[in-house]
């Protein structure tokens, strides 16, 4: 059962995820997890990103494989040469809306 809270905030997600595809980001999700990458694409149920492909100690913890394991779907991506990927800058990350509390636009530099 969906309340009236919980569909309101997948609306409002939705709608702000929209307004800054192909934009830097930084969201927020509900365990206090934040998460800065590329809004990529959006549906119903789940928001996009392309998120820096750091390797070392600290983000290995941080991002293990393509997110917590119950959000990320390990393997599906774009074909190598599109940046994704474990040699690219940047992998592909799958939230569902659900999960995400605020989204900020963050400036590139």
């Amino acid at each position: 059962m969906v309340r009236p809270h919980d569909q309101h905030n997948h609306h409002h997600m939705y709608e702000l995820c929209k307004k800054h595809i192909h934009r830097y980001v930084l969201v927020e999700l509900t365990d206090g997890m934040k998460v800065d990458g590329i809004i990529t694409g959006i549906d119903n149920e789940n928001v996009y990103l392309a998120v820096p492909n750091l390797r070392n100690e600290q983000t290995d913890r941080v991002y293990p494989g393509y997110g917590y394991p119950w959000y990320g779907y390990p393997g599906y991506g774009y074909p190598p040469g599109f940046g994704y990927g474990p040699g690219g800058a940047f992998r592909r990350l799958v939230l569902p809306l659900t999960a995400l509390v605020a989204l900020s636009a963050l400036p590139w530099y």
